[in-house]
């Protein structure tokens, strides 16, 4: 059984495999074969799939790994988002919404290390929803390039994704500044006390 501290483990090299897989996927959009794009999105997800499968299964979580991990999903989704919205498949406001929500959580993070404040980052129903939402909203962007899909049926997804989007990050933001405030009471308590 490999260790957890094992930094290359097999999870690890799928996920790595999974970041690569980005660029080529952004090719396929760039060039309109959305069927290619397609499936090179479907392998990512169950390359994503997979590796969470295999760290749970074989116990070879790693650091890395929960750095990897939700950095290769991050990257695919911004890719996916971008590229369809400069190629009008997506709307931009979704797009903006998408990624301010994901760099505002980011910066969050930072400032928390940072700060040397502990962070304790619990997905929210809402974050759930979300990451399903957007994995959904661009796999039938794709698919509607390859098979008729109703415009309105996609403008639903757009909107609801949005709205999960939206609600998602206020909650993060809202735990996130709440966790802040409870470590400095903390901390000017303990002020207090020395």
């Amino acid at each position: 059984m490999a260790s957890s501290k094992a930094s290359l483990t097999i999870p690890n090299l799928i996920t790595l495999l999974r970041i690569l897989l980005t660029p080529l996927f952004i090719i396929f959009l760039i060039q309109g074969n959305y069927r290619k794009a397609l499936l090179i999105f479907i392998l990512a997800g169950v390359s994503d799939m997979a590796d969470g499968l295999i760290a749970r299964t074989w116990q070879q979580k790693s650091r890395l790994g929960s750095y990897l991990d939700p950095l290769a999903d991050k990257l695919l989704m911004a890719a996916s988002f971008v590229t369809l919205s400069i190629y009008h498949q997506i709307p931009s406001w979704l797009t903006v919404v998408v990624i301010s929500r994901d760099v505002t959580l980011a910066l969050g993070v930072l400032i928390f290390r940072l700060g040397d404040i502990p962070l304790v980052i619990k997905v929210t129903m809402a974050g759930k929803w979300t990451t399903t939402f957007q994995l959904v909203t661009v796999g039938f962007v794709l698919l509607s390039k390859i098979w008729p899909i109703p415009s309105l049926v996609l403008s639903v997804f757009f909107w609801v994704t949005g709205i999960f989007t939206s609600v998602s990050g206020i909650q993060y933001l809202y735990a996130g500044i709440k966790q802040m405030n409870v470590f400095q009471g903390n901390d000017a308590k303990e002020d207090g006390n020395g």
